[in-house]
């Protein structure tokens, strides 16, 4: 039974934290892996709210630790799919930073994960086809198939050559 496709928006999750004594190291910057655990979370709702399904992390596939974040900041995490495949789903998400003063934010990381959606057994189920609609949630939909050819090929699950997208990018038709 075909899934019907969703808006990328469908999935927009926002999580935002304040930096404690507890979460820094001893420079005063937020620790990377509790930045990690918190992308992991607001990710995984991103990624059940376009399945309507539990998910699983499959790969943490980039994080960009741009700027540090200090003790006391406020954290905003926004995250959408990008793209859905036949079970698992691309999710960003980017992270911000709030200006004490002024309320402005500073985008400081970002990170892209994967989450495959299980059924009661665990087994991997069909999720819907994810619709973009901006221009960047268009960009960053093309982009999705490009790195999941390339994590497949890194893996050593496709052959360099079955990668249309990548072969498109370095090798264009001469016309």
């Amino acid at each position: 039974m075909a899934s019907k496709a969703k808006s990328v928006k469908e999935s927009y999750t926002v999580q935002t934290e304040i930096v404690l004594p507890n979460d820094t190291n001893t420079l005063g910057n937020l620790f990377g892996g509790k930045l990690m655990l918190w992308m992991d979370i607001v990710a995984a709702i991103s990624a059940q709210r376009h399945s309507r399904r539990v998910v699983v992390t499959a790969s943490v596939n980039n994080v960009s630790f741009n700027h540090p974040i200090k003790l006391g900041d406020v954290v905003t995490l926004e995250a959408k799919v990008s793209r859905a495949f036949n079970s698992s789903m691309e999710v960003f998400v980017d992270v911000s930073v709030e200006d004490h003063l002024t309320g402005k934010r500073k985008k400081c990381n970002e990170a892209i994960y994967t989450f495959v959606a299980v059924d009661q057994l665990g087994n991997a189920i069909h999720v819907p086809e994810a619709l973009p609609e901006t221009d960047e949630e268009v960009k960053r939909f093309e982009g999705a198939l490009r790195r999941k050819q390339l994590s497949l090929i890194l893996a050593g699950k496709m052959k360099p050559d079955e990668a249309t997208e990548l072969k498109a990018l370095f090798f264009p038709e001469e016309k």
